[in-house]
């Protein structure tokens, strides 16, 4: 179990989400109850009702007081669920539950900046959302927060990355933890095994999370047809990621496929149109939102790979060059590639083949990767494509009928997540790439299946 003295997130009016209870700790379970910690309703169905369970655990919020803090409004409802199902963990076996479940909780609550939620919660608002069904929503954003739980514990395991949000990965966690006393290479196995059950609990919890939301019936439907969809593409994109890893792809088009998949449909594209689907918005609507979210989707991911290469590892809280060491098919480097091609430059293709995958290269090494991005103008020609993506999503975003406050708190969460200054100016709306890659290339969606990323 976690200790008591876990942190405890705030509620948005200042009070700590347990204030009131019994233990400003985890919430064990109820007594003399059989259902591993879940409250009963008064028929002994194992399940109170939602709007119960809200007034119960502190997280009965107004969409006013979520407003203005919806990391912490979230984090409320993940730590009051997360508190019940390490309660029900420790009642199948302690050991799972300090070694997997606890990991899982902590993983989940601390570290992160809730940006699937604030997309979710604010496509919401902006569509005229809010008024009935917070703690419902909030719900389906805690879902979100574990679907990336999933995705990033999995992720450190196929990437071998140590670091994960400044510390230790999860299965870097336990490795360290038994190391000493069953040896290293025992140590590493059991953290590699342990870390996939604990994605595939994180994945088990968030499916249970969004299936036992109360909600409309219809509006229900098309929650699971996006949560079905979302977490197809988030596989489909990290299986395509590491078939390019292996394969040596150099295609400038199935990166961008890559970052779409992997990146803009799971991290904005999606967690978009669940907010709208829950306000109810029209089609138009979601089309243009869709739209709007891929773009900076899209950017999104080009701007992770630059910091990935060029950023300062004490912001990103991950090493420098992991990307390259790993052979990762990044729009950037692919780009560099066909650039060097080009330029008949056969040095510095030189120095990108030797270094692409080469997990001991070192400082001096990773130099001059950078210099040959910046020397075959393939940094230049990925920040310009950032600019033109964020300056076509904020049209599209501009084309959708949105309540004020709405549309400027989604504008300024777009244009942060793909890491833009001041206004672009426009650019090309339809057709290919400066590098070849043609827009029809991008999956399409539910809500607009013309590509939509320019």
């Amino acid at each position: 179990m976690l200790p008591s003295t876990a942190k405890v997130p705030p509620s948005p009016d200042g009070a700590a989400a347990g204030d009131g209870g019994p233990s400003p700790g985890w919430p064990g379970p109820a007594k003399n109850d059989r259902s591993h910690g879940r409250p009963r309703d008064e028929r002994g169905h194992g399940r109170a009702p939602r709007r119960a369970e809200a007034a119960r655990t502190g997280t009965a919020l107004t969409a006013g007081q979520v407003d203005r803090d919806v990391p912490t409004a979230v984090g409320r409802v993940l730590h009051d669920h997360l508190g019940r199902l390490t309660s029900a963990a420790a009642s199948v076996d302690v050991t799972f539950a300090c070694d997997v479940a606890d990991r899982v909780a902590r993983f989940t609550l601390h570290g992160g900046k809730r940006m699937r939620s604030q997309f979710l919660w604010w496509g919401l608002r902006a569509c005229g959302g809010g008024t009935e069904h917070v703690h419902e929503a909030l719900r389906v954003a805690a879902g979100l927060e574990l679907l990336q739980t999933c995705a990033l514990v999995h992720d450190d395991v196929m990437d071998n990355s140590a670091l994960r949000r400044g510390g230790p990965a999860l299965h870097a966690d336990i490795a360290a933890h038994y190391g000493p006393a069953l040896g290293a290479r025992t140590g590493a196995s059991l953290g590699t095994a342990a870390a996939i059950l604990a994605g595939d609990l994180a994945l088990a919890w968030a499916d249970d999370l969004l299936a036992d939301t109360e909600l409309p019936p219809d509006v229900h439907r098309e929650v699971r047809g996006i949560w079905r969809a979302m977490r197809m593409e988030m596989v489909a994109g990290q299986y395509l990621d590491l078939h390019g890893q292996a394969t040596g792809s150099r295609s400038t088009a199935r990166a961008i496929r890559v970052a779409c998949l992997k990146s803009a449909m799971y991290s904005v594209e999606r967690p978009l149109e669940l907010g709208a689907v829950l306000a109810g918005a029209d089609r138009d609507t979601l089309r243009a939102l869709c739209r709007a979210g891929r773009c900076a989707g899209i950017a999104f991911q080009l701007h992770d790979d630059l910091q990935g290469v060029f950023g300062d590892p004490e912001t990103t809280g991950k090493p420098s060059g992991d990307d390259i060491r790993e052979g990762k098919l990044t729009y950037l480097v692919a780009v560099a590639r066909a650039r060097a091609a080009a330029l008949r430059d056969t040095a510095a293709a030189r120095v990108l083949n030797e270094a692409l995958g080469d997990r001991g290269l070192d400082d001096a090494g990773l130099e001059r990767v950078r210099e040959v991005l910046e020397g075959t103008g393939a940094r230049a020609a990925v920040e310009s494509r950032i600019d033109r993506l964020t300056a076509h999503g904020m049209r599209h975003l501009a084309a959708a009928p949105l309540r004020p406050e709405g549309r400027l708190r989604l504008r300024a969460l777009l244009r942060a997540v793909a890491g833009a200054g001041p206004d672009p100016a426009p650019g090309p709306s339809a057709g290919t790439d400066e590098d070849g890659a043609p827009l029809s290339l991008l999956p399409g969606t539910g809500a607009g299946t013309d590509g939509g990323a320019a």
